[in-house]
């Protein structure tokens, strides 16, 4: 979803696997805050995720079912065995709506979790998995949990000239 270049990072290479997988073993992965009790008629856009599956169920239900429909139209590969072109026409395909999946799966409500979930990790906190090393934050400039940005304050348009630091702070500090 993110590719590496001359920018930043992939995603993978931020540890978004990591911080989605964290996510997903957690009560967001559980439905903590999702009403998963049904009925379950088709909402519109506005109303957010609808669905009978808690995230985790989702991502593995519509994995599963991806994998099965990419089987079955590529003499057998998997979606990682693909040519990134035919694996960006089929995110593109999931993104518009277009791809039908079994099993009571919506792939354009899958991409649209699984896009926002990347977003998320991508530009976390990297206590919490993704965003390695602080690098998204370093792409766009995002300081991170500095204590004080009072001489910043009134400094508008200007980059704040310091290294971006988590909730644990950096890799380089030492104790």
């Amino acid at each position: 979803i993110i590719p590496a270049d001359a920018t930043g990072p992939s995603a993978s290479e931020a540890g978004v696997p990591v911080f989605i997988d964290r996510q997903l073993a957690g009560g967001y992965g559980h439905g903590d805050h999702f009403y998963l009790g049904g009925p379950w008629p088709d909402g519109v856009p506005t109303q957010g995720y609808q669905s009978r599956f808690a995230p985790a169920q989702f991502y593995r239900h519509a994995i599963a079912e991806i994998e099965n429909y990419v089987g079955q139209a590529n003499h057998g590969k998997s979606f990682k065995d693909l040519a990134p072109s035919a694996q960006d026409a089929l995110l593109k395909q999931m993104e518009a709506g277009t791809l039908k999946l079994k099993g009571g799966i919506e792939a354009k409500a899958f991409f649209t979790m699984f896009l926002q979930n990347v977003k998320e990790g991508y530009f976390s906190d990297p206590i919490y998995g993704g965003n390695k090393n602080a690098s998204a934050w370093a792409m766009i400039g995002f300081p991170g949990a500095h204590y004080d940005y009072s001489p910043w304050v009134t400094a508008h348009n200007q980059r704040v000239p310091v290294k971006p630091v988590g909730l644990l702070g950096r890799p380089d500090w030492k104790r």
